[in-house]
């Protein structure tokens, strides 16, 4: 996945994308500790935690190298991101084969369950 930039931005600091690194990381933690336990954070929180991390991660000026790190250690942000980039790459963090698995094996039950269904098959 390619972080997306425009011409005009001007390139982030070392420290600045450091600090910006470090923010969506302990924002991904703390979304998978909440994912994890329900009842972690009232709604409200939910909510600002959920959206302080969307506009982290619709900064276009992270390296994707560091993204997809951050992304394949947090499933839950990966999620996030990948709603949020869904208009451009559609399910760009969703393993293609365990989709295909599922489409098979759901064709497969289908048929299966049509021919239990007609009589004399």
């Amino acid at each position: 996945m390619a972080a997306h930039s425009t011409p005009s931005a001007q390139p982030l600091s070392a420290a600045t994308l450091r600090a910006r690194l470090e923010t969506i990381i302990a924002l991904a933690r703390l979304l998978e500790h909440v994912e994890r336990s329900p009842g972690a954070a009232s709604p409200s929180q939910y909510q600002q935690l959920v959206s302080r991390l969307t506009a982290l991660l619709s900064d276009s000026d992270l390296p994707s190298d560091a993204l997809d790190a951050v992304l394949s250690a947090h499933p839950a942000s990966a999620e996030l991101y990948e709603n949020l980039h869904y208009e451009h790459s559609g399910l760009c963090r969703s393993p293609l084969d365990a989709a295909v698995a599922a489409e098979t094996l759901a064709v497969r039950e289908l048929a299966r369950f049509t021919r239990r269904q007609t009589p004399g098959a």
